[in-house]
């Protein structure tokens, strides 16, 4: 087994934290690589092909090379099945569809707020970064979006998305994070949920990462 997981060098790409978290519960041991995304190393020629997107993450193993993060959680989970290795996505046919549509709306939609509130007030200290602007409507739309949809989809009682830890609880918790740490208030059972998720240990392995002093953007 030889598993590389090509990331930003910056370490705040959600779709990077994703895989990362994936290898990480399924107790495979893999290299972290770092691609200096500022500097354009995503276009040099041995990345391109690497890389079929020319984009992280991509995920490499033995002489299978995968980019697009949905794509690399869905080989995971059947390259190293249950029981052999820990779940990903749920056993029951609906709760695995609903977790599938989780991680494709957070992929797909709410483009204002991925924008107006990047991934990098997560990761990155308030003082290094661009002062916050308001949100502009449809970022304002997007992030009340995201808030109703949480708060249908997340159970009242506390818990996991499916009952059970699953990926996608990883992806929407990201997704509340954006909010959070950026002065957003959220509902007290979504505050919740989102501190929980963030404070799975795969997560926090992600979290504790090094990265550059200060966020620089890339090209």
């Amino acid at each position: 087994m030889s598993l590389v997981l090509h990331g930003s060098e910056m370490g705040n790409s959600p779709y990077v934290l994703s895989c990362f978290v994936a290898l990480r519960e399924k107790g495979l041991p893999f290299e972290l690589r770092a691609v200096a995304l500022q500097r354009g190393a995503q276009h040099q020629p041995a990345f391109v092909a690497t890389s079929l997107t020319a984009r992280v993450p991509v995920l490499e193993d033995g002489d299978l090379s995968l980019s697009e993060s949905s794509a690399v959680v869905e080989y995971l989970e059947e390259a190293y099945p249950p029981p052999a290795y820990p779940r990903l996505l749920p056993s029951d046919l609906r709760a695995r569809a609903r977790a599938r549509q989780v991680m494709a709306w957070v992929r797909s939609d709410v483009g204002a707020l991925r924008e107006e509130r990047s991934s990098e007030y997560v990761f990155f200290p308030r003082e290094r970064l661009a002062p916050l602007r308001p949100l502009s409507p449809d970022g304002q739309a997007a992030a009340e979006k995201v808030v109703r949809i949480a708060s249908r989809l997340i159970p009242d009682g506390g818990g996991a998305l499916c009952g059970a830890w699953c990926i996608a609880d990883t992806d929407l918790a990201m997704m509340l994070w954006r909010l959070w740490r950026t002065d957003f208030q959220l509902p007290d059972k979504l505050r919740l949920y989102a501190e929980t998720e963030w404070a799975r240990p795969s997560v926090q392995a992600f979290v504790a990462q090094p990265r550059p002093a200060a966020y620089a953007t890339s090209v």
